[in-house]
């Protein structure tokens, strides 16, 4: 029996009914230690057993009181039958339907609840809404929300890039050097969206390192490429590397380094983008000198790095992280055309890179094809929203923002039902998330955790975990095909999100639509076998499902060499890019005739408002990274993401210059702050973060030290306090994460005890509270 999860495959140990171990896999040389959360964090006192709605929603329904004193996140919870949690929830969206119209649902979910492609909670809520009418939904993703808009306009759809990348054995054979900006953290690349069953990045590096590559980490923080202890680290300003790519592609060009052969036959744009660069416009060439004053790295190191990329094979790599700030568009852009002027794309061991040790399966050397996947169906509402302008939808009904060229107008919300995901992690400006989520009439969240977003909902559905459920696990690239057997009953009275949309669309009359009369073992038949055919065109004959059932896994055969963009290279006229000319676009007249201002037809350096710059009120740049000891805020109850705190809260990266200057020593509690809010976390200072610089990873549950005031400080670590709640720029309004100004200062109280893992309140329908009996 096996199990496929984000950050791995294991075999579950299981004794008298409870789960004992998780066993990795023996053929993973790197397993992620994030499996030991679930083992006990399965049944944690987080876990939500029984269906559970808000006191006073119970009372008042839809015309309780949420801007009270009480309301959401401060209210106590009601337990209830099954029967009567779906018949509210039934009720709700039925009302809502008729009086409103499906545009006043918004159907929330991130994707990342389950490895399993059946049970992949955005799948099924969509297919379950699509059903009932439609909703209002999102499009991209706080991790590429700026990449995901731009890049079809200049090189392709993110979806088709990121599988077609140079396997990491070519870059064994055939690389030299390999130019990492933000780094190549392997923790990011303990994960898959589909599981991760090979981790496969730091052997791989292991097997550079041996064949002589070298490394150069561009990044404030030395150990975003750790296991390159040799590795030359720039440690650049955050923010500011379009500027430094300027300056390479302008060393590039004025010494005549750059590939005129490829630029004439594979692009279109270098022109206006090299008279910007010769500052024949504006008078100021992007040199190497304009740059160092900008990133804060010497000139001679600018010109001596463009000049190896130039004579060496080279991968020039972005982190997802750069693209998450504001202008987020440009580094990805300027990286396009510096890995363009060097030549090398569509080259073994050379060109673009687009987050390597972002997710396992990049750099894989196996064949890719559409595994199993769930069909949602078509969605009657056409409206829908950036996935990081939520609280804008919830806040400004009839409002709207600018969209990759048209303008997007903002619904009037009067239901969330979210499943699958954590707004609460994902979102930036959490008190003003807060101020929206307290607008809808009503709030529904299908969850097996009792994370913020839960404490802040009106309705409550208990869901299953993936050890709980029958499934199939497998991402794209990766090496296995896993048939995922329920290793655990269900918790309390949790159940699987395809009974609970089931059992809601019978009330609303659209069983048949939602179910296609299928059973969990049904579907799963029927999506495999479906997959087969996708499977053979790819090179991969899969064996019928009974076998597949039996054998519990499937291993993914390799493909010949994959070099990005080879193909194209070899021809350009026959392997015709999709973009609107067909060839990598450094300049895009299409973009440009958008006219918005802070995303012009070409990569250029725009410097950040000065509200997000640091200054004497707010004098350090905050990084939020991904963390190590979970994904997301996935399992920080865990075992692993718990023992990983300084003090029980989110350890926190600190210069030794800028703690000595406010008194802060290792271990210390410190407060982060700014304008927007607060935040405590736990000091852990280094020489290796550029002094200016703080870092903390995302994903401690939210945590207010005051829940009865709006406003309140986070103590647990929730960098989201502090970062701004705006769009990367007017083309993608991807989130902005990255660009956050603060000050810290220690905490010299008593540390106040976290309580992010406790349940809510309960009590009975009379009042009488019962807390200590729900479990």
């Amino acid at each position: 029996m096996l199990t496929a999860t984000h950050w791995g495959v294991y075999r579950p140990r299981v004794e008298r009914g409870r789960l004992a171990a998780l066993d990795p896999m023996p053929w993973d040389a790197d397993p992620s230690p994030i499996g030991r959360s679930m083992v006990e964090g399965i049944t944690a006192s987080s876990r939500i057993r029984r269906p559970a709605v808000r006191a006073g929603w119970l009372r008042a329904g839809p015309d309780s009181r949420p801007n009270s004193r009480e309301g959401r996140g401060r209210e106590p919870f009601v337990e209830v039958p099954w029967d009567e949690a779906l018949d509210l929830v039934a009720g709700e969206l039925e009302r809502v339907r008729r009086i409103h119209g499906n545009t006043a649902i918004y159907g929330g979910s991130y994707g990342w609840g389950s490895a399993g492609r059946f049970h992949h909670a955005q799948s099924q809520i969509h297919r379950f809404m699509n059903a009932v009418g439609g909703c209002v939904t999102h499009r991209d993703s706080y991790s590429l929300g700026a990449a995901r808009v731009l890049l079809p306009h200049i090189l392709g759809t993110i979806d088709d890039l990121l599988p077609a990348q140079t396997a990491w054995s070519s870059l064994e054979r055939h690389g030299e050097l390999f130019v990492a900006f933000g780094g190549l953290p392997a923790k990011n690349a303990q994960v898959g969206s589909g599981g991760a069953s090979d981790h496969i990045l730091r052997p791989a590096l292991r097997r550079l390192r041996a064949a002589g590559m070298r490394f150069v980490n561009v990044s404030p923080v030395r150990q975003d490429l750790e296991d390159v202890p040799e590795a030359e680290w720039l440690a650049i300003r955050p923010g500011t590397d379009a500027a430094l790519m300027l300056a390479l592609s302008h060393t590039l060009v004025t010494e005549g380094l750059h590939d005129p052969d490829f630029l004439d036959r594979c692009t279109v744009g270098f022109e206006p983008f090299r008279r910007y660069l010769l500052g024949e416009a504006d008078g100021r060439p992007k040199d190497a000198g304009w740059a160092a004053a900008i990133t804060g790295l010497p000139a001679g190191s600018i010109r001596d790095l463009a000049r190896r990329m130039a004579w060496h094979r080279t991968t020039v790599n972005v982190a997802w992280s750069l693209q998450r700030a504001v202008h987020g568009e440009q580094p990805f852009w300027a990286a396009v055309a510096l890995a363009a002027l060097l030549g090398q794309i569509g080259t073994p061991g050379g060109g673009l890179g687009i987050g390597y040790g972002t997710l396992n399966g990049h750099g894989s050397d196996r064949r890719v094809f559409s595994g199993p996947r769930l069909p949602q169906g078509m969605n009657p509402v056409s409206a829908f929203i950036p996935v990081a302008r939520i609280a804008d939808l919830l806040l400004n009904p009839g409002g709207g923002c600018t969209y990759d060229g048209r303008w997007v107008t903002y619904p009037d919300i009067r239901l969330v039902y979210w499943a699958g995901g954590n707004a609460f992690h994902h979102h930036q400006d959490l008190n003003r998330l807060i101020r929206a989520w307290r607008r809808p009439e009503t709030i529904v969240v299908q969850d097996p955790f009792w994370t913020a977003q839960a404490k802040f909902a009106d309705i409550v559905l208990p869901a299953t975990t993936p050890l709980e459920r029958d499934d199939i696990g497998g991402s794209a690239g990766d090496r296995f095909l896993i048939a995922m057997k329920r290793a655990v009953p269900p918790v309390g009275e949790a159940r699987d999100d395809y009974a609970i949309f089931s059992a809601l669309a019978e009330r609303l009359g659209v069983g048949d639509a939602y179910t296609d009369r299928r059973s969990v073992e049904d579907w799963l038949r029927h999506l495999y076998e479906e997959s087969r055919g996708r499977a053979e065109r790819a090179g991969v004959e899969l064996p019928p499902f009974d076998r597949f059932w039996e054998d519990g896994l499937f291993e993914i055969p390799p493909a010949p060499e994959k070099v990005f963009l080879k193909a194209f290279r070899t021809d350009p006229e026959r392997s015709l890019l999709p973009t609107p000319s067909g060839r990598i676009e450094i300049a895009s007249a299409t973009i440009a005739g958008f006219g918005i201002p802070d995303c012009p037809g070409h990569p250029v350096w725009l410097a950040p408002p000065a509200d997000l710059r640091p200054s004497a009120t707010h004098p350090l740049h905050l990084l939020s990274n991904q963390p190590r000891t979970r994904l997301h805020s996935q399992y920080d109850h865990g075992t692993v993401s718990r023992a990983s705190k300084i003090a029980g809260r989110e350890p926190i990266l600190i210069n030794p210059q800028d703690a000595a200057a406010r008194g802060i020593a290792d271990g210390d509690v410190v407060r982060v702050f700014n304008g927007r809010g607060a935040f405590l976390a736990g000091a852990v200072l280094s020489e290796g973060i550029r002094a200016g610089v703080l870092q903390i990873a995302t994903g401690a549950w939210y945590d207010p030290l005051e829940p009865d005031r709006d406003g309140s400080a986070d103590k647990h670590g929730n960098p989201n306090l502090v970062t701004p709640d705006i769009g990367a720029s007017g083309l993608s309004q991807g989130c902005a994460a990255q660009s956050a100004a603060v000050e810290v200062e220690r905490w010299d109280g008593d540390a106040p005890p976290v309580t992010a893992f406790d349940p809510p309140r309960f009590v009975t329908r009379g009042g009488e509270d019962h807390s200590g009996e729900h479990a």
